[in-house]
């Protein structure tokens, strides 16, 4: 049946007479057609009409269907025709194999609720997709049903033949865009119809899409695999694989066939895929006004993991759950018919687990142009790469480092401003797992300011402290009269920071410190400061005073 009964309503009284009439007769040969059960060795007539037959169909009225003659005897190999009237039909209800982003289901007369997977949906629900949002529905017979961001499906029909393989779905799209992949009929009465606002399609296995049709546009079919009858109330189309078909209302025949645009070329390799977040990138296709991006499971490929639509030949992958994924991009044309698809398959792993991250901390600002990356040891990691971007997609990498130890220092250079970083871990055959989070950092050229305490002089020395750097870290002081450091008075390394001197000079001294990694990488000399040393016989009073010092 091409139109639904709840239809018939909109139309006056004569019209809705005439098309009744005619699904009826339509109907009658499908209601006529037998179901072919073959004989299994110890199968008895009792017991096939027990499983498949409605409880008010006697088993006498299939033997004399068959004209069986002896009810005891049922030679192996040979076929029952069971009529489809005659048997049993159970609701069979859908079920949500995935979920992303906001989805809604609604009963009639019930409020909205989330769905999650694994719900069960039923005769007369709907399901509601929001924005970057798509649903996975698997039906009795595993025939599969995606539902696309901002679309709304209802659910007419889901039934099942007993225990026959067979499957009644009817759907209605109302909004948006669903892909199927459905199931090869398993009967003369197994159905899958899809009904739009402006047309119907039915299929008795195939891949294919239906859109709902938008902004004027009406519905349009679109066949990847199979056949597709697609008709309303005006004619019929028998879309075949590579074609698709338009229906700008109800009252014009679904326009004539057309060609789904080739499949784009891919200018990206697999294997810069094996790191997200990642850029693809294709070539253009002749009369495409944009193209679609997908990723999907690559052995799910019904679940839709990314979806984007885009009006250009690059975009940006973001991070995605790992496994064995599927890359989909497909020119759409100016009348929002979608075309092949272009395929990558390509693997996210999910092992080893990357390290923990000990320092830079996250956003802490550094005085150093080589910095010291330190992490935890994984212990099936044979080594750590370590990647730093300015933008926290990393699609352009600034350096991509790797290293057996726990720690890194950049070969090059970082010029002041801001960073991000993460590290991933490597196993022993050369297999790197997923990158942990991305982490910012800020290089700064601004001096480390040491925080110098103020002098104290005790019994006849001059004391200096300063800040303490991280566990680990070296010092290195400087003294000087004149304050350029050319031929510094004192200039020692030290385990802790300060400094006691015996025999402090007179008048004003410059002092500045360098802080020094337990790996010999030294940093910058924090800008000088003046100390002014007291008078001799401040030492001598054996007492601690306060001295004036000033920064520079």
């Amino acid at each position: 049946m091409t139109v639904r009964l709840t239809r018939l309503l909109r139309f006056p009284l004569a019209a809705r007479l005439v098309v009744l009439v005619a699904l009826l007769l339509s109907a009658a040969p499908l209601l006529a057609q037998d179901w072919t059960y073959r004989v299994r060795p110890g199968d008895t007539i009792w017991d096939l009409s027990a499983r498949y037959l409605k409880p008010s169909i006697a088993w006498e009225q299939l033997q004399s269907h068959n004209g069986i003659a002896d009810p005891y005897r049922l030679p192996p190999g040979s076929q029952l025709r069971f009529p489809v009237a005659w048997l049993q039909v159970q609701p069979a209800p859908a079920r949500v194999l995935a979920v992303r982003g906001p989805v809604q289901s609604q009963a009639d007369g019930q409020p909205r609720r989330d769905v999650i997977e694994g719900d069960l949906l039923r005769i007369g629900q709907e399901l509601v997709t929001g924005e970057d949002a798509s649903v996975t529905v698997v039906f009795a017979d595993d025939s599969r049903l995606q539902l696309r961001e901002r679309s709304r499906l209802r659910f007419d029909q889901l039934s099942r033949y007993g225990h026959t393989g067979m499957v009644d779905t009817r759907l209605r799209l109302e909004q948006g865009r669903a892909s199927n992949r459905v199931t090869p009929a398993n009967g003369p009465a197994s159905r899958y119809i899809i009904d739009a606002p402006t047309a119907t399609s039915s299929v008795r296995g195939t891949v294919f899409r239906v859109s709902a049709g938008q902004d004027g546009r009406g519905a349009a079919t679109e066949v990847l695999e199979g056949r597709v009858q697609v008709g309303n109330r005006r004619g019929q189309r028998l879309v075949t694989r590579g074609q698709a078909t338009r229906s700008p209302s109800l009252d014009t025949r679904p326009a004539g066939l057309e060609a789904l645009l080739p499949a784009p070329v891919m200018a990206t390799e697999p294997q810069r895929l094996v790191t997200l977040p990642a850029a693809v990138a294709w070539q253009p296709v002749s009369d495409a006004a944009g193209y679609r991006v997908e990723v999907v499971r690559a052995d799910q490929p019904e679940v839709l993991l990314f979806g984007r639509d885009t009006a250009a030949t690059t975009l940006s992958l973001p991070d995605l759950p790992p496994g064995e994924l599927r890359l989909l991009v497909r020119a759409v044309s100016a009348v929002q018919v979608e075309g092949l698809d272009a395929r990558q398959d390509f693997l996210v792993r999910d092992q080893p687990v990357p390290p923990l991250t000990v320092r830079p901390l996250h956003g802490q600002t550094l005085n150093s142009a080589r910095p010291r990356f330190e992490w935890t040891r994984v212990a099936e990691a044979e080594r750590t790469v370590l990647q730093i971007a300015r933008d926290p997609q990393f699609l352009t990498l600034l350096l991509e480092q790797d290293t057996r130890a726990t720690h890194l220092r950049p070969i090059l250079d970082l010029a002041p401003g801001d960073y991000v970083w993460r590290v991933a871990s490597v196993d022993r055959n050369g297999d790197r797992g997923r990158f942990g989070q991305p982490l910012p950092l800020t290089i700064t050229d601004e001096p480390v300011d040491p925080a110098l305490q103020p002098p104290e002089a005790a019994q006849g020395q001059l004391t200096l402290r300063w800040q303490a750097g991280e566990p680990g870290q070296r010092y290195r002081m400087q003294l000087d009269r004149r304050g350029d450091f050319s031929a510094p008075l004192l200039d020692r390394e030290l385990d802790q920071p300060e400094v006691s001197i015996k025999r402090p000079w007179r008048g004003t001294l410059h002092v500045r410190v360098q802080y020094i990694d337990d790996d010999g990488y030294a940093g910058p000399f924090s800008p000088a400061q003046q100390i002014a040393l007291p008078c001799r016989t401040c030492y001598a009073t054996g007492g601690s005073a306060l001295l004036l010092w000033l920064l520079l």
